[in-house]
């Protein structure tokens, strides 16, 4: 077999988190009873006029400058014509002429190093419905909810040569994309989804090959299986003397295999033609400004700070700036605490945890960073041990209870008092006089039981340094 590299491009749809859609004031918000999120703009009734929600706008011009993107100045809409059952207008509002942004490029890293990845244009349009496919009854259904949410659509430069690299870009992208504020881009709930392009030719060969389109894969894991396999697909096709035809596949993540759907379309089978609803928009230079001065410091800025400031691990740090929710907890707890390596540990070793026994994502935490500083402070304090301290905080990520209510009400506050203390642990020594003369005799591990002893009787509210301290003195003077 001769060697062959892939050539790969990206196209990424990205759905907003704005309020509305894109030309009308339905909710975009996800997970609607079917056809409840309509009305007649965005299904598409006749004589119904669109009006473009500025937001949109401003999550494009956010997201280009993050991305390296040279912002048009001069935008308008394109009509892009087809017929499918779930796009009522048959006709997608979109942007072919006159992107918003273009020309951008990120830095991925890989195990191969740093390597850049063009951006040939970012464009702004509308999402199309859904079709429900019903296996009971062998029925089709639409669900009109989702016509019209606003969407980025992000089109690479055909720079990927690996699995590898794809995944790394789309991991960029989604970071970029929420710390931005612009996107969840939550892939489960399709508010990111890649279509992937992709060729082979012989190594060192400057032409392209022909191309398949994977449309839609709403997982990392499924597009870089999609990506290895398409890639042996095309390489066999090759070998065996056959010719890759140009079309659009389908990726079955369940039976792992890609399968066509239709053969590829160009532009000119949209038949575009400027919107005759929409009037041309002009983007100022002081507009662009103004979002400039409004961007957040990115994932890559915070690792290194959270590194070099904080003198975090750098797994530590990559594993908390991977979620803005993390993030969110990580800086609003350091704020409370000025203890940002005491902060990690808990979010690392407890927080993290809590996330998996409850099969909560990350991303969907909704856990107040302020409880989990109030936690670390009590324990630092003396005011409640490690111990109840964990035991705390499952409650407040569980229940969304206040810690310091919850620890006062339930009478959890740590005994540091020698005098109150002392009484428990002159019953527990009167208790085991075996332990006791054992170690007096000087073996040594009886004194742990004891301590374990003591703090059962206080019931894990002592203060373990202090229990140790007044075991060793009344001990002492039994000697």
């Amino acid at each position: 077999m001769r060697d062959y590299e892939m050539v790969i491009g990206l196209e990424v749809h990205c759905e907003l988190q704005t309020a509305t859609k894109i030309f009308c004031g339905c909710s975009t918000k996800f997970g609607g009873a079917p056809n409840t999120h309509v009305c007649e703009v965005c299904s598409g009734m006749p004589g119904t006029l669109p009006t473009l929600n500025k937001r949109v706008v401003e999550f494009a011009v956010k997201a280009g400058l993050a991305l390296n993107c040279e912002i048009t100045r001069n935008n308008k809409f394109d009509r892009k014509n087809y017929f499918y059952p779930d796009l009522p207008k048959a006709y997608q509002i979109s942007q072919l002429y006159f992107p918003i942004c273009r020309n951008g490029h990120v830095d991925i890293k890989t195990s191969e190093g740093i390597k850049q990845i063009g951006i040939h244009e970012i464009h702004m349009e509308e999402d199309a419905g859904k079709l429900v496919h019903d296996p009971a009854t062998g029925m089709t259904m639409v669900d009109f909810n989702r016509c019209g949410v606003p969407l980025l659509e992000i089109v690479s430069e055909p720079d990927f040569r690996s699995a590898e690299e794809v995944i790394a870009y789309l991991t960029k992208l989604r970071d970029t994309m929420q710390y931005l504020g612009v996107s969840d881009c939550k892939m489960q709930e399709g508010s990111m989804r890649a279509d992937v392009n992709l060729s082979v030719r012989p190594r060192g060969q400057k032409e392209f090959g022909t191309r398949t389109e994977m449309k839609n894969i709403a997982s990392f894991k499924a597009i870089e299986r999609a990506i290895e396999y398409e890639r042996e697909r095309q390489i066999d096709l090759i070998e065996e003397g056959g010719t890759v035809v140009q079309e659009t596949r389908r990726w079955d993540d369940e039976k792992e295999y890609t399968y066509a759907m239709r053969s590829k379309e160009n532009a000119q089978d949209y038949k575009y033609f400027p919107d005759p609803d929409l009037m041309p928009l002009r983007i100022s230079d002081e507009y662009i400004e103004s979002i400039r001065k409004e961007l957040p410091e990115f994932a890559d800025a915070k690792r290194e700070r959270y590194v070099a400031q904080f003198g975090l691990p750098e797994y530590d740090a990559e594993i908390i700036t991977g979620a803005t929710t993390l993030v969110d907890v990580f800086e609003t707890a350091t704020e409370m605490t000025g203890q940002p390596k005491d902060v990690s540990n808990w979010i690392m070793t407890d927080l993290l945890k809590l996330c998996k026994d409850e099969h909560v994502a990350v991303e969907d935490m909704k856990f107040d960073g302020r409880k989990l500083g109030t936690i670390i402070s009590l324990v630092n304090e003396g005011k409640v041990n490690r111990k109840t301290g964990r035991k705390v905080l499952e409650k407040a990520f569980t229940e969304d209870i206040d810690p310091a209510q919850y620890i006062e009400e339930n009478g959890l506050s740590q005994v540091s008092d020698a005098s109150a203390i002392e009484p428990a642990i002159k019953q527990v020594l009167d208790e085991n006089p075996k332990a006791v003369s054992e170690f007096l005799a000087g073996s040594e591990k009886n004194f742990q039981f004891l301590v374990g002893q003591s703090m059962r009787a206080l019931r894990g509210k002592a203060d373990p340094q202090a229990v140790r301290s007044v075991l060793t003195k009344l001990l002492d003077e039994m000697r």
